[in-house]
Parts: structure tokens; sequence; C-alpha cells
């Protein structure tokens, strides 16, 4: 069974830094595309950050110079490391895994639950 498991959310004050983790066990990931969305109350999901196997990463423009996705050694974590948080990065961030590098969430396969990140003012 294939899992995506996250961690790392939490509540921090504006200009804080928060780490987000990601595991996905249940298959071979090294060829997958692994990303970060998120969704705040009453807005769609949207794509924060992705990269594939290769190296190529994208980033939401709203989140550029702050935010920095990795990947393990294994290629079946991501880690999203968000600096100078802001009020507006408060949202449910979802782990995704997927094959192509994409923002679109549909051409993602597998989700994980969420991790609630919160930014006080």
């Amino acid at each position: 069974q294939v899992q995506l498991i996250e961690s790392g959310g939490g509540l921090v004050q504006a200009g804080g830094s928060l780490r987000l983790s990601c595991a996905a066990s249940g298959r071979t990931f090294g060829n997958f595309v692994m990303g970060w969305f998120r969704q705040a109350p009453g807005k769609e999901r949207e794509c924060v950050a992705t990269s594939d196997w290769s190296g190529r990463i994208h980033y939401a423009d709203s989140v550029k110079g702050r935010f920095t996705i990795s990947r393990g050694d294994a290629r079946n974590t991501v880690f999203l490391q968000m600096n100078s948080l802001k009020p507006e990065d408060t949202a449910l961030s979802y782990c995704a895994a997927g094959r192509v590098l994409t923002t679109t969430t549909n051409y993602y396969d597998y989700w994980g639950q969420g991790t609630q990140v919160t930014v006080s003012s």
C-alpha cells in the first residue's frame, strides 16, 4: 500500500521558519516527481514546489526565494524548508507524487493526508 506521510507543520510567528518532511513508502519513487501543495480555507489547492528525479524544480512565484524543496538520497523523501513565513502562507500542506513535472493537481497520483502550517502576524 502506497503511503505518503507528512510531518513538520505547526504554528509559527511571521518571519519564522518551518521544515516539512514527507516519507513515501509502498513502491519505488525514484523516478517520480514529488512536490508540495497547499490549500487555504476557501481557496483551491495550489502547487508550492515540485522536484523531479533529475533535479528540475518549480516554485510558485509567491514562495520563490523563501522556500526550498529537496529530495532525500533515497528519493522517497521530500522536504520543504520554509523561511520568512508570512500569514498568507497559512494552509494545509500536502505532499504528492506523480509522473509529470507540473503544477496541475490532477497529474499527481499519490497524496498525503496533509500537515497544518499556521503563521501568526
